[in-house]
């Protein structure tokens, strides 16, 4: 499922009239777990699960290619949790 055909899905679900409100729906939320994140908040949606940013710290690696020893820098990364209902729901 891409972008579209989730907007399509909310419009759907939650029988709203016009597909630029659904999509406004849906940028919302991407735009809120977005920013929280990106500000070091955890963003826990029960039932379905927790979203985090979390610090990856720096670390020596391997290009494939040429076999040469590189330095890998540390950075943060988002991380997601799925809840109980949610894995329950995909099994």
């Amino acid at each position: 499922m891409n972008r579209d055909q989730l907007v399509d899905a909310v419009m759907e679900q939650a029988g709203l009239e016009s597909k630029s409100s659904a999509k406004a729906v849906v940028e919302a939320v991407f735009d809120v777990i977005t920013k929280r994140l990106s500000n070091g908040e955890e963003v826990a949606i029960a039932g379905f699960g927790n979203f985090k940013a979390q610090a990856r710290a720096a670390r020596s690696g391997v290009n494939p290619k040429t076999g040469e020893k590189i330095q890998i820098a540390a950075t943060t990364v988002p991380k997601f949790k799925a809840g109980k209902a949610l894995k329950e729901a995909v099994k």
